[in-house]
């Protein structure tokens, strides 16, 4: 029974990640509907393992004997997760404490940490308190008031503690990349991110110098990919498109997150409701 408890939890996330397909409409619809498809299928896997594992490789659940088989696979599943964020957590902090090491100045009375390279790179790197760290190219490439947009840019992603909220988003496509579509949902979540910090820098700078500021900046995807870095950069002239085309919208749309659509992850739990069949 249990292993059809498995095979059921994998093939409903499946069939939840086949759903996908790119929409074009306001940012709130597809934020909820590209998280909900990130989130869901490898929750609701990861509480059908905790699920088993409580249960144990003995007993009975209703008429059907229980496997050691099962146990095994939901304990391998469990581990697999914990040494992802084993291995992600090392990398953050390692990432962390190297920008943290790097020359730090005050620009417009902001300080943030430089970066000795020419490559044009801007970025918070860290967890819920991160760093502001610019490269020597970027600053020597920008004009003051373009340098100006880029800061109000990482200024949103500290505002909305991106490089928080994606450390764990990213644990998730790591313990999951076998699941259909997941890299690209996580483009998707990653242009949202950008648009909704660049709506941030332009209540506070002119959307016409920040479009510019994109166009000038290539950052290097050996810098920008790390989970714990929300950087400048965009990764494929889709995504730039959209961010411009975002900026030059006359609208002003409102990047919100309606708490009430999270209630359908309660949906992912009911697996555990399962244990108390176990005899």
């Amino acid at each position: 029974m249990h292993l059809v408890m498995i095979l059921i939890a994998f093939i409903i996330a499946c069939w939840f990640r086949c759903q996908w397909y790119t929409l074009q409409d306001c940012w709130t619809v597809r934020w909820q509907r590209a998280m909900f498809l990130f989130l869901f299928p490898p929750l609701l896997i990861f509480m059908t393992a905790m699920a088993l594992t409580c249960m144990g490789p003995q007993g009975k659940m209703g008429e059907w004997q229980v496997s050691c088989a099962s146990y095994i696979m939901a304990l391998s599943l469990l581990l697999l997760f914990v040494l992802n964020f084993a291995r992600l957590t090392w990398g953050a902090w390692e990432t962390l404490v190297s920008a943290r090491k790097l020359n730090q100045v005050s620009l417009n009375g902001i300080p943030i940490h430089v970066l000795s390279t020419s490559v044009p790179f801007a970025g918070e790197v860290g967890f819920w308190q991160p760093t502001l760290v610019i490269s020597q190219g970027l600053i020597n490439s920008l004009s003051p008031e373009h340098l100006q947009t880029v800061i109000a840019h990482e200024q949103g992603h500290c505002h909305y503690r991106d490089t928080f909220w994606f450390f764990w988003l990213g644990w998730t496509r790591e313990c999951t990349r076998w699941l259909p579509n997941t890299e690209s949902l996580w483009q998707e979540l990653l242009i949202l991110r950008e648009i909704r910090a660049d709506a941030y820098a332009s209540l506070q700078v002119d959307p016409l110098l920040l479009a510019e500021s994109l166009l000038l900046v290539v950052s290097d995807t050996s810098i920008t990919d790390n989970i714990v870095c929300a950087a400048l950069g965009t990764s494929g002239s889709d995504c730039l498109e959209q961010r411009i085309d975002a900026l030059l919208a006359m609208q002003k749309p409102r990047y919100q997150i309606h708490w009430q659509s999270w209630q359908k992850f309660l949906w992912a739990l009911l697996p555990l409701g399962t244990v108390i069949f176990h005899t």
